[in-house]
């Protein structure tokens, strides 16, 4: 008996036979489905942040390994629990990144008002929790976050549909102040009553980029500059732990009744970083991390990132950050959304300043204020917030490529 060979089939429209179809995997057409149309920039913000990414979580499994054993026996608790949250917020990231850009118009004002709910049970009621002088924790259960990252978050997508649906009046300081002024200065005043002034220089920092890049002249921006200025001052001044840190750094920490205090952190930072060299101890072999810095895994991170990678290490670093903004610029120049475009500043503005920040800490440019390096630092609340605001913008980073197919 013989069996004659599969028949080719017939394109109807062609009349040219074609081989029989190959069933690709559903892994395959679902990833080609989800990535298949994406332009450059967006593939340019993915790869730097998944490789952020990874690299933190890297230097966290480095930098807590010693204090993990110390609390637990194990070295890899900090890493697991960091790594947890990278699996969570990394499909959070994609998640958002599907979402088509009236979505986070429509829901932008139901996110600001859940973000300063959340931050107002910090601090008036008693699901609030201190940490290192600052109450800007919420105890749900077993589970506790920072509302104060959620707060970015609704900050930055509020501020592109306020901002955009504005566009017309932003000339008029009084019309700014209505939309968005009694908003934004309650967000930030209820994270400086949780005693978080990090997190309220990055808040305002967001707010002003944000306006800057609205298309709101110098001049405009000039007296409510100067206002936060002054009232960032005083704060800082007002007494208590965080003046007594900021006259310590103005010192140069040169007393040493304040070696063994309120210096003890920068100075072992500082130490850290010149140990390091140029290409520094090796990955794992950092001395500072054996409980001589405090926050090795979180504040002082780079100060580790140093010593173990030394001034190479470093510049990797810097230069990643260089081509993330650069990405965000390029979104924001393809985009012709005024919406997007706003959006996609202020979440520049938040993860460029805010790693300036920690940078400048840990160089002592600025005195300690408890900001963590964005991507990279250990604490879940900031990596899963920072992911779903990359989720946000890599959303319209897509819009160009509609935008001209459609032409």
């Amino acid at each position: 008996m013989t069996t004659s060979p599969p028949r080719s089939r017939r394109n109807p429209d062609s009349g040219q036979s074609r081989p029989p179809e190959v069933n690709a995997p559903a892994v395959v057409v679902a990833v080609k489905r989800i990535f298949g149309s994406e332009n450059g920039d967006y593939f340019l913000l993915l790869g730097s942040t998944l490789f952020l990414v990874v690299f933190g979580l890297v230097m966290v499994l480095s930098s807590s390994s010693v204090e993990s054993f110390k609390a637990t026996d194990d070295f890899f608790t900090g890493f697991l629990r960091q790594a947890l949250f990278a699996l969570l917020g990394i499909p959070v990231m994609l998640i958002a990144a599907r979402m088509p850009a009236v979505f986070w118009r429509k829901w932008s004002g139901m996110a600001m008002l859940i973000a300063v709910s959340l931050q107002f049970l910090v601090v008036a009621t008693n699901l609030g929790v201190e940490h290192n002088g600052n109450r800007n924790w919420i105890l749900l259960g077993s589970f506790s976050f920072q509302p104060s990252e959620l707060v970015k978050v609704g900050l930055v997508i509020w501020l592109g549909g306020v901002l955009a649906r504005r566009a017309s009046v932003l000339e008029d300081w009084r019309v700014l102040f209505r939309s968005i002024g009694i908003v934004s200065g309650l967000a930030i005043a209820l994270v400086l009553f949780g005693g978080d002034l990090g997190t309220a220089i990055i808040l305002v920092a967001i707010v002003l980029g944000t306006l800057f890049f609205a298309g709101v002249r110098l001049r405009v921006l000039a007296i409510p500059a100067f206002v936060m200025a002054v009232a960032a001052i005083a704060l800082s001044f007002s007494g208590g732990s965080r003046q007594e840190r900021i006259l310590a750094w103005q010192s140069g920490c040169t007393s040493d009744v304040d070696y063994n205090g309120l210096c003890w952190q920068p100075l072992h930072g500082w130490w850290a970083l010149a140990s390091g060299g140029i290409f520094g101890v090796g990955l794992g072999n950092s001395k500072a991390k054996w409980s001589w810095l405090p926050e090795a895994d979180n504040d002082f991170i780079f100060a580790i990132i140093g010593e173990e990678l030394g001034l190479i290490g470093a510049i990797v670093v810097l230069a990643l950050f260089v081509v993330l903004a650069f990405s965000f610029i390029r979104i924001i120049r393809g985009s012709s959304d005024p919406a997007a475009r706003i959006t996609v500043s202020a979440v520049l503005t938040w993860i460029v300043v805010q790693a300036f920040v920690n940078i400048a800490v840990v160089l002592g440019l600025l005195p300690v204020l408890g900001v963590p390096l964005p991507l990279i630092s250990a604490g879940g609340s900031a990596l899963v917030t920072t992911l779903l605001a990359i989720g946000i913008v890599l959303s319209y980073a897509r819009q160009p490529s509609a935008v001209r197919a459609q032409r």
